[in-house]
């Protein structure tokens, strides 16, 4: 009895890291179904982040 238990809890151990990534392909593919869904209802994504590149551009252009 306590081969047999031992024996499952190795398997389970086992598999665990193989089905960590199942779980996180799954959950990417969600978010980007739900982006296009709503691309589809007229939503739009704007970065928050900006490029120093820009940035500096602009600061030359109002000089």
């Amino acid at each position: 009895m306590r081969n047999k238990y031992l024996q499952n809890i190795f398997v389970l151990f086992a598999v665990l890291p193989f089905l960590t990534g199942c779980w996180m392909a799954a959950a990417a593919g969600a978010g980007a179904y739900g982006g296009y869904k709503m691309k589809e209802e007229g939503y739009t994504v704007q970065n928050p982040i900006t490029k120093k590149k820009n940035a500096e551009q602009e600061s030359e252009e109002s000089d």
